[in-house]
């Protein structure tokens, strides 16, 4: 199943077909980009430990390694915003059968969470970080996740690591519409996103940042009622415009049974979902989805390989957390399938990705070997109706005790020894340096 689908959501004409079409000043001679996100994703997916080891195994690979990484290094930003939207595009109405006859969160809208992800710190192989002892930061992306698909549709990289998340806003709103709901933190709390979303007819929910957009109260505030997480209250709030106008939100606050992890007991959203759309107790359930980003990054941590620390070039860590996400889409779809065909209630949450990718990895070696890629081509070329039978099919063959979940109690705090809060802290941006020549 993981290898038709990463075939159907990477097909290699395709791959270059997208490299040609986004492409600004890079060019193909021996090396194919295809060839490049095949190798990546066999990294991504733990196949193989690192970039070299995956280009080492690959038959078909006629450049040197010198070349590779040269390739890998200078990947466009904008052809990996491309290649994550463009793969979720292909897998969209394959997983669209298999999630049919659930309910939707809100009806007749949909669902957008948008957040960023910053990308740990990498090793320091560039000459200009050799001498540095703080940490070198490789960059960040903003990804967008359809929470009821349970896709990544859109992933927008940056090389700069200090670079806001705002400033990636307004490319990710170039893909809001009517009927849209996004959901997002506080850091997209400013009065420019939400003026964009509204000119752009959608709908949001966004926790309001306690510095901006700074609303007028122009109601009084008003007990709701009791949620799953806090006491609901209400209020009319209003932002001005850039006509000089005022624009009309509600204000939607719950007040916590327990605090946060940053100690908060009150949390205040921003919404300009009409009352009669969604009441305020369901505005506070819905803002409990956007942690289900959150969830995606955890798990592109620990059950893909999305943070390779050895890639210290920031086009080539973002490469790598790209394709990742394009491989937790596979296995997004794969737990889809799964579920479908064991009437497993989403809501359980009983298939685990981690195992998942664990069975993914112990398989696809020796189907590698057993089945040409030829062998799949009239699997993989299949209408996506057609192609999402057939996942079910295979799926009811899973075994569930090999990828059910197994949870476990939290562990105990352990007390972590003391460093100069000047060394544990020092970071730089990547790209600065070497835009700058070293560490200033």
């Amino acid at each position: 199943m993981a290898r038709m689908t990463l075939q159907r959501a990477l097909r290699p004409e395709w791959v270059d077909g997208l490299f040609e079409s986004h492409r600004e000043w890079q060019y193909t001679r021996e090396l194919t980009f295809s060839t490049v996100v095949e190798i990546t994703s066999l990294v991504a997916l733990g196949m193989s430990p690192s970039l070299h080891a995956a280009a080492r195994r690959d038959a078909t690979l006629t450049v040197s390694m010198a070349a590779l990484y040269a390739k890998v290094n200078r990947t466009e930003p904008a052809l990996l915003r491309a290649l994550v939207r463009g793969s979720a595009e292909q897998l969209l109405p394959v997983v669209e059968p298999l999630r049919a006859g659930r309910t939707p969160l809100l009806p007749g809208f949909r669902m957008r969470i948008v957040d960023g992800n910053h990308l740990p710190a990498s090793d320091k192989r560039l000459a200009p970080l050799r001498d540095f002892r703080g940490a070198a930061l490789p960059g960040h992306a903003l990804v967008v996740f359809d929470p009821e698909l349970g896709l990544a549709v859109d992933l927008i990289p940056c090389e700069d690591a200090y670079a806001s998340e705002r400033v990636l806003m307004p490319a990710a709103m170039e893909a809001a519409r009517a009927g849209d709901l996004w959901l997002a933190d506080r850091h997209f709390s400013t009065r420019p996103i939400i003026l964009g979303l509204i000119a752009r007819s959608a709908h949001f929910i966004i926790r309001e940042h306690k510095a901006h957009p700074n609303p007028t109260v122009v109601g009084p505030r008003k007990r709701i009622g009791r949620s799953e997480t806090g006491v609901v209250f209400a209020q009319r709030v209003t932002i001005p415009t850039a006509g000089g106008g005022v624009l009309r939100l509600r204000r939607i606050e719950i007040e916590l049974y327990e605090p946060t992890s940053d100690g908060e007991t009150l949390i205040r959203l921003l919404t300009n979902l009409p009352k009669a759309m969604a009441d305020a107790r369901t505005v506070a359930r819905l803002y409990l989805e956007r942690w289900t980003v959150e969830n995606l990054f955890q798990r592109l941590e620990s059950a893909l390989h999305s943070e390779v620390r050895t890639l210290g070039q920031p086009r080539a860590a973002l490469l790598m957390f790209a394709t990742a996400v394009v491989a937790f889409n596979v296995l997004s779809t794969l737990q889809s399938a799964v579920e479908t065909a064991h009437a497993l209630a989403p809501e359980n949450d009983v298939v685990s990705t981690w195992h998942l990718a664990q069975e993914v990895r112990s398989h696809y070696a020796g189907m590698m070997v057993a089945l040409p890629a030829t062998g799949w081509t009239s699997l993989v070329e299949a209408s996506p109706k057609e192609f999402s039978r057939t996942l079910l099919r295979f799926a009811g063959h899973v075994d569930l005790r090999h990828i059910r979940k197994n949870p476990r109690k939290p562990k105990a705090a352990k007390p972590k020894g003391y460093a100069p809060r000047k060394d544990v802290q020092r970071h730089v941006s990547t790209a600065r340096v070497l835009a700058n020549g070293g560490v200033r």
